[in-house]
């Protein structure tokens, strides 16, 4: 398994599309889930009252309050192989309340499908303003994930023809093509996630269909090279002390390379100390690289020197922190308007902190990047514009151009993504 190069892929469609079914499916076509799973699903859905139409789902649903609201609430994660690839799979929630999930998985995932529908209707209300089809794409779009398929659902729904599935197709592709997909990138699959057609084995009800079946097309995805050249740039998720042992923070390695007895620094601290082992599963490593996920021990830091949202870095490319930066959001949901001095929460990389956008610079076409309006008074749903944010205090962030893992955030209020961006410039440093 761990000698095909690794791809995170993301599973993105409005709610009851059929995103977590045809996942479902595919899995147990693919022989990763075995058909006495599926059926124990089947039994256990029917009593609940549901018939047996979340059998596939809940191989992706496997959390109790999921099957009894019968939706996807966390991100759950499933692992697979193609004949190229080694994949985990993301399910992403289509429900509204759930897309900070969304986003962090989406600032994970290299590639995505974008689950829509067949049925009459059903993608219209998916990629309309507030529709989360069309919310997923320009999260993905804006987030950075430039590899994406779309898959017609619920073809056994409209008997295999081929006039709905180019209706949905010309529908998902005008939404691609409107947050700036390249079509001649973006494969267009019909599917029947219920019924099994195109997931793994060549569909017999579309004679008319000459394209890839789902499992062909991942093995066109392509692996971006990993950003180990780069400085090093280690994200901290949690900070734990260990009797013996000391201080052991924990993340994953975004860009760069890491060694045991290398010297570091912690920002926004500036404290300064050396990495006295690395660990990965329990397992002890001399060194770990951009996309490890690791534990580690520090000397010479203290406790109160580090946390969660901190980012480790070597003292010669230390890693930057901003008091204030330029950056390119897209608004997303907001009930009215957004005007300058909002202050929603900021959300980058494992730091969360509330953050004012001061200014708004320039309103521009989200496809194009061509300026619409000069410091326009406010933003609302759909909007995309250059603005200022000042965080509440100093935080850690990098350009989008330099460290894409570290230069993407999205802006959180009232329960609900209000915004998601990447950083252009960083316009005030702070330096410790």
């Amino acid at each position: 398994m761990a000698d095909k190069p690794h791809l995170n892929l993301i599973v993105t469609g409005h709610i009851d599309n059929g995103k977590s079914t045809t996942m479902g499916h595919f899995l147990m076509d693919l022989g990763v889930v075995d058909e006495r799973t599926i059926a124990a699903h089947g039994a256990e859905s029917e009593k609940t009252g549901k018939g047996d139409t979340f059998k596939y789902a809940w191989v992706m649903d496997n959390i109790k309050d999921e099957r009894e609201r019968g939706i996807t609430i966390d991100l759950a994660f499933q692992k697979f192989e193609s004949p190229k690839y080694f994949f985990t799979l993301i399910d992403a929630p289509g429900h509204r309340d759930f897309i900070k999930n969304m986003i962090t998985g989406a600032s994970e995932a290299d590639a995505a499908i974008l689950v829509l529908s067949a049925k009459e209707g059903e993608t219209d209300t998916a990629i309309a303003a507030g529709g989360q089809a069309r919310e997923h794409a320009f999260l993905l779009k804006t987030l950075g994930v430039s590899q994406i398929i779309i898959a017609i659902n619920k073809m056994d729904a409209v008997e295999y023809k081929e006039d709905a599935f180019n209706a949905a197709k010309e529908k998902g592709e005008k939404l691609a093509k409107s947050v700036g997909y390249k079509l001649e990138n973006v494969p267009v699959i019909p599917v029947s996630g219920w019924k099994g057609d195109n997931l793994v084995k060549r569909s017999e009800n579309m004679a008319w269909y000459k394209g890839k079946t789902l499992l062909e097309a991942f093995d066109d995805f392509t692996v971006t090279e990993k950003p180990v050249g780069k400085p090093l740039r280690v994200p901290i998720q949690d900070v734990y002390t260990i009797t013996g042992v000391g201080t052991v923070p924990v993340g994953r390695v975004e860009t760069g390379i890491m060694k045991a007895g290398q010297k570091i620094i912690v920002m926004p601290s500036g404290a300064l100390g050396e990495i006295k082992s690395i660990e990965t599963h329990h397992t002890e490593m001399p060194s770990a690289e951009a996309g490890d996920n690791i534990g580690f021990n520090l000397r010479g830091i203290e406790k109160k020197d580090i946390k969660r949202g901190d980012v480790l870095g070597t003292p010669d490319a230390p890693p930057n922190v901003a008091k204030e930066f330029k950056a390119q959001i897209i608004v997303i949901h907001h009930p009215t308007a957004i005007a300058p001095g909002y202050t929603p929460v900021m959300h980058a990389h494992t730091t969360q902190v509330a953050a004012t956008v001061t200014e708004f610079l320039q309103k521009i076409n989200p496809a194009t990047g061509a300026v619409e309006e000069e410091n326009p008074k406010f933003l609302k749903v759909g909007d995309s514009a250059i603005v200022k944010i000042r965080p509440v205090r100093p935080t850690c962030i990098e350009t989008f151009q330099e460290f894409p893992e570290m230069g993407r955030f999205a802006l959180r209020d009232m329960g609900a993504t209000i915004a998601a961006g990447i950083v252009k410039e960083i316009t005030e440093e702070y330096k410790p």
